[in-house]
């Protein structure tokens, strides 16, 4: 690693440590030459994942996107912002595992909503009625009838 301070090329790691729960390493680092320290940050780079939109175009998977439906859909509901970020993460997880380059839009929603469903049923419907494109009130009717049935079957 390349000082900052004198530009040499050689210098030690003085301390390791992990960070964000493990996804990346901060180190604490002794330039050989000048003896002045600093910190650098290693962490595992991610392949680009692509996504199928209905309309078959393609962009650059965006985490921030799945979020931002979620604050949308959990509007005033009393669902904390660390759930969501959580939620956010283990779908975006899930695509990861998949090791697929191209994902389609539709297996993202789903999965979205499958975790979504568990957190809050209101929220769930909010976010579904936009995804499906609920058109009329039969749709939203439909949708409640399965999360009611569902939530029988539960119990």
């Amino acid at each position: 690693m390349k000082c900052p301070y004198c530009h040499a090329d050689d210098s030690r790691v003085i301390d390791s440590r992990p960070i964000d729960n493990g996804e990346a390493i901060r180190r604490r680092r002794e330039c050989v030459i000048c003896n002045k320290r600093f910190t650098t940050f290693e962490e595992v780079e991610q392949t680009a994942m692509v996504v199928i939109k209905r309309d078959g175009r393609r962009e650059v998977f965006d985490r921030n996107k799945i979020m931002s439906g979620l604050l949308r859909a959990c509007e005033k509901r009393p669902i904390p912002v660390e759930t969501l970020h959580n939620l956010a993460n283990d779908v975006e997880l899930e695509m990861r595992n998949l090791l697929q380059p191209e994902i389609p839009t539709r297996q993202i929603g789903e999965a979205v909503m499958r975790r979504l469903r568990e957190v809050d049923t209101v929220a769930y419907v909010r976010f579904a009625s936009v995804y499906r494109h609920f058109e009329d009130i039969d749709h939203f009717m439909l949708e409640l009838k399965k999360l009611s049935s569902d939530a029988k079957d539960k119990n």
